[in-house]
């Protein structure tokens, strides 16, 4: 049987769940009809981490084994490039390792980045809106080196995900074609960026997704309330429920108009939490310039010289 060719190995709140869509739709395109799968780094680490809150749920959605893995994948056809998204095969060694010995060192990677502050803030705000964080923002970037200890999951390292320059250096290190991506430069351009991913996994680069330039799952604050609450919040009905419901680009549409309706303006990052992850992210983003070409004049002020 076919498995996947291509991942989209990282990164969390960069816009992952948008190219999700725009490559579905695309008729030389396979993709599991779940859009996360993380088997590689479930096996091999995110099993070890579930001791933040409602982690445990959350991981319920992990792909377990192998034969789990394989059975995404029976249905494919025709299809020239067939994909998996999981945004956490970028951040560990062991993952990659597996990844690479299963799939093959030929497997295109592709990661999607976008100013770390901005990722970072947006993570935060995931996990405030399925009210499973409590801490101020700053203090939530000061207690990530404990969390880790503690064992929480890879969503709560905020400043972890962000370090691009690590990740993308692992990959280049394992794969032969490795493609980056710059969140804003996409938005900018959706049609040419989603152009050269096409062009990337070899298959026709004419093709223009119905719903390009459209946002999925953009993140923000919401007005709390029954309807909010079940959607954002983990629970055992909430799970339940999106294990039988497939979430394509339509259902979440009508999903993302309803909750606009409770949308709130959502508040800027602090200037206490800005400065110091502008002092904690400007060698990371050099390095990203000048080793690996990537356009970061979209990002934060502090990173500009």
């Amino acid at each position: 049987m076919k498995l996947p060719n291509f991942t989209i190995a990282g990164f969390a709140k960069c816009g992952t769940t948008s190219l999700y869509h725009y490559l579905e739709e695309h008729p030389e395109v396979f993709l599991p009809k779940r859009k996360e799968l993380h088997y590689f780094t479930y096996d091999k680490v995110l099993r070890h981490k579930d001791k933040g809150p409602k982690d445990a749920e959350m991981h319920k959605f992990h792909t377990r084994t192998f034969n789990e893995y394989k059975a995404q994948y029976t249905t494919v056809k025709t299809e020239k490039a067939i994909g998996d998204i999981s945004p956490t095969y970028a951040l560990y060694d062991d993952g990659l390792v597996y990844l690479k010995n299963t799939l093959g060192a030929d497997t295109k990677m592709i990661v999607v980045v976008r100013d770390p502050i901005k990722r970072a803030y947006s993570n935060y705000l995931h996990l405030i809106r399925e009210n499973r964080e409590t801490e101020s923002f700053y203090d939530a970037l000061q207690l990530e080196s404990e969390r880790q200890e503690k064992g929480y999951s890879n969503f709560w390292y905020y400043k972890f995900i962000s370090s691009y320059y690590q990740h993308i250096k692992r990959l280049k290190g394992q794969f032969e074609d490795v493609l980056v991506v710059t969140f804003e430069e996409f938005m900018q351009n959706p049609e040419k960026g989603i152009k050269e991913i096409y062009s990337f996994l070899e298959v026709d680069d004419t093709f223009i997704p119905e719903n390009i330039g459209t946002r999925f799952n953009p993140g923000g604050l919401y007005k709390k309330n029954i309807l909010t609450s079940f959607i954002f919040e983990r629970s055992k009905l909430n799970s339940f429920v999106k294990s039988i419901i497939p979430l394509n680009s339509r259902v979440k549409k009508i999903a993302h108009s309803v909750t606009n309706k409770f949308k709130t303006e959502t508040p800027p990052v602090d200037k206490k939490s800005e400065e110091f992850l502008v002092d904690y992210f400007k060698s990371d983003v050099l390095k990203l310039k000048s080793e690996f070409g990537v356009k970061t004049e979209h990002w934060n002020k502090g990173f500009q010289l």
